[in-house]
């Protein structure tokens, strides 16, 4: 039986994720976004958009323009999203090291979430750090999910233990 989850209640300048929507929404996003790997920034912007759903962190994804040339390898491999449709997957190089399947990107998405055309979305947990406005990433918990947790945003969050039938 899975416990139904009790939202913490946000300070000042937080968002709870469980006042985002589902389905998700997507929107453009100023804050300084960062990601390390090998000891090399292999992207930074300030144009980056956050796909919000309910229960999850936000999901930053960068414009590939703002990538590092060369830091995206195609891979084999899909999967699919409810919400957003079929995703397709990079390893991501820096610093001579590669983090296998650690970005993803949605080509032809689902009617509603076409500005997420031509943005990658990376795994934090996967890199050496991602940062938003300087604060460093926390990832979002269950190996499977690309949310970013920041002081931001308040709880508790899908992934942890218990949560899969949220």
């Amino acid at each position: 039986m899975t416990q139904r989850p009790v939202p913490q209640r946000p300070g000042p300048g937080q968002e709870s994720v469980w006042d985002y929507p589902r389905p998700p929404r997507v929107e453009p996003s100023p804050e300084a976004v960062e990601v390390w790997l090998g000891g090399e920034r292999v992207a930074s912007s300030h144009r980056c958009l956050r796909v919000l759903e309910t229960s999850h962190p936000p999901t930053y994804y960068v414009p590939v323009e703002d990538v590092a040339p060369g830091a995206l390898r195609p891979v084999a491999g899909s999967t699919w999203c409810e919400f957003k449709g079929e995703a397709a997957y990079f390893d991501l190089t820096g610093g001579g090291v590669v983090a296998p399947r650690a970005a993803w990107t949605y080509p032809r998405p689902s009617r509603g979430f076409e500005p997420l055309v031509g943005h990658v979305a990376v795994m934090p947990g996967a890199v050496d750090r991602c940062t938003v406005d300087g604060e460093v990433v926390l990832p979002q918990a269950g190996g499977f999910y690309g949310g970013w947790i920041t002081g931001r945003v308040v709880g508790p969050f899908k992934g942890e233990p218990g949560t899969r039938g949220w």
